[in-house]
């Protein structure tokens, strides 16, 4: 092989090793999910999705990024292609724009997680995609 070649391959390597990085999963961080919901902005979080109560944490905004107070936020797990579909969990607030329910996931796989809610500015949903493991 040429000179040329060599450096080609190596520089193919260093970009297919740093692309492998930059996507690699870390093991310790918390599933993080932005959407906008009507006049709100929502992230979810659930930390390391499993079979059984999983905890939810909401941190709602406002579309410029100021702490939203929905008057109510309710948490709706379902699996489409299994056919199921939960009852609703309510959210609490434990501090402004921060609200936290429990949703229990009965089975592995993909689950779909819409947050519904509703205040004085109007109200709006979101769908989030979770893998439970």
């Amino acid at each position: 092989m040429t000179a040329r070649r060599w450096s080609i391959v190596a520089a193919v390597v260093v970009i297919a090793i740093l692309v492998a990085w930059w996507l690699w999963p870390s093991g310790g961080s918390k599933p993080v999910s932005r959407s906008t919901a009507g006049p709100y902005l929502v992230r979810l979080k659930i930390d390391s999705p499993r079979t059984g109560d999983n905890t939810v944490d909401l941190d709602i905004t406002d579309q410029h990024g100021d702490t939203a107070t929905p008057d109510r936020v309710s948490v709706e797990p379902a699996m489409p292609q299994m056919g199921h579909a939960l009852p609703p969990s309510t959210a609490t607030a434990v501090a402004p724009g921060h609200y936290r329910a429990t949703v229990d996931l009965p089975m592995p796989g993909q689950w779909e997680i819409a947050v519904k809610l509703s205040g004085a500015p109007g109200s709006g949903s979101a769908t989030f995609s979770v893998q439970a493991n």
